[in-house]
């Protein structure tokens, strides 16, 4: 296994809408594998493919306080969602930033698991939020995007001013 780079707002290839997996072969079981060293070492609850520079429609999450219940969906289809939730939303491409957004707080989701098999899901509370949040990134779409421009203009200076002083340090 292998920990992957994760790529940081505003990259702007976190804008690229993720492709389909064609075939879930043993490089996407890799890839899988990757995905849950990276997202466990940072740490997270979830991570989509586009944030290590993959777009394909893959991500992994596991919303357990001992990273006991992983979960990797591959071409995720939302099927079914209700009710609404407000929490506090953070991103492993946004370090250090946490802001209300607003989701369904359940959802039934569609999805190849890591042998190909196609399955579907219920989740609820924080597993369907995070579910979505890491879609929003197969889409291009970050939780930023549902903050205020002068919020999100803030955000993007802020973290590009901490990676020139973490460069300079380097």
């Amino acid at each position: 296994m292998a920990k992957l780079r994760i790529l940081e707002f505003p990259d702007p290839k976190l804008r690229t809408r993720a492709k389909p997996v064609a075939e879930v072969d043993d490089r996407i079981r890799t890839l899988i594998d990757d995905m849950f060293e990276t997202m466990y070492a940072a740490p997270g609850i979830g991570l989509a493919a586009t944030q290590v520079d993959v777009h394909e429609r893959l991500l992994v999450a596991d919303v357990s306080s001992d990273q006991s219940e992983p979960h990797a969906l591959i071409n995720p289809t939302i099927v079914e969602k209700d009710g609404e939730t407000v929490s506090d939303e953070g991103c492993l491409s946004v370090p250090g930033y946490y802001e209300p957004v607003r989701r369904a707080e359940h959802i039934r989701v569609r999805y190849l698991d890591r042998d190909g098999n196609e399955t579907e899901m219920e989740a609820d509370g924080l597993l369907a939020v995070c579910i979505q949040h890491e879609m929003d990134h197969l889409e291009g779409k970050l939780f930023v995007d549902y903050l205020s421009e002068a919020k999100r203009s803030r955000i993007r200076k802020r973290l590009m001013k901490d990676r020139r002083q973490q460069a300079q340090v380097a």
